[in-house]
């Protein structure tokens, strides 16, 4: 205990303490998202065919390959980097929480709130989509060579390629779950705020396993629709996550908006 107390009130890698919630706490995330989405329509669709662009040309890449192997360390890379670069969307979600009226100008600028920190953020995990996909052509060379290969023959493959993928996906939904969210707002260092991500997934493991398929279903609905439905998808689940956020980081004063 003494330990965490010091943590806590360090000027480096603090963890913000976080709220207990409900197991099925993500689906009412959801029903806010929509909301959101519908007090700003505009501003979600533009975003909504910005981030659609990537992944079409994951898409592209996949038929340019010629391999349909690619497709779930391709999907799974989209889920990881797609937070990154959700901070314009996180501040239409802020800007409606305090009653404002949301503008693309001041969306834009909330990439630079804090520069170092969400811009490193995101290039840490484009290294961590890096290493997924040098993993996954590695663990492709155990994939039978032969026509029609049985389950058995499959099986070296399958198991190597599930115990890497877990193990990444779990780590990597641990330390973004609610870091750029923190970085954003607060402004605080990497560190600060992916321990704290780390903390609150910890101590919400029933929601955020919830919170993980829905993100998980809904990008590979999303590739499922030829990129189109993340026009929606994308908005949605970035409104989503900002109540998140909103409802499991303590703040000193009530929020009023979960």
């Amino acid at each position: 205990m003494p330990a965490t107390h010091s943590a806590q009130k360090s000027d480096f890698a603090r963890c913000f303490e976080s709220n207990k919630i409900s197991a099925f706490a993500p689906f009412h995330w959801l029903a806010l998202a929509f909301r959101d989405m519908a007090r700003a329509p505009i501003l979600s669709l533009f975003y909504g065919v910005v981030f659609a662009s990537i992944p079409a040309a994951i898409l592209w890449f996949v038929y340019q390959s010629g391999s349909h192997l690619v497709i779930l360390p391709a999907a799974v890379a989209f889920a990881l980097i797609g937070p990154a670069f959700a901070a314009g969307l996180y501040d239409v979600a802020w800007e409606l929480e305090k009653g404002h009226t949301p503008t693309l100008s001041h969306s834009l600028r909330s990439m630079f709130r804090n520069p170092a920190g969400e811009w490193g953020f995101a290039i840490l995990l484009m290294v961590i989509m890096v290493v997924w996909m040098r993993l996954a052509a590695l663990v492709h060379a155990l994939y039978p060579n032969v026509p029609n290969p049985s389950l058995e023959e499959l099986s070296a493959f399958l198991t190597l390629g599930s115990l890497i993928g877990g193990v990444l996906m779990v780590s990597v939904f641990a330390i973004s779950a609610f870091t750029p969210q923190i970085m954003m707002e607060r402004r605080v260092d990497i560190m600060t705020a992916v321990v704290s991500s780390m903390h609150a997934v910890r101590a919400n493991v029933p929601a955020m396993i919830v919170w993980g398929l829905c993100i998980v279903f809904f990008v590979l609905l999303g590739f499922a629709t030829g990129a189109a439905g993340f026009i929606v998808i994308m908005p949605m689940l970035s409104y989503a996550s900002w109540h998140g956020y909103i409802a499991i980081i303590k703040t000193k004063r009530p929020r009023h908006y979960e």
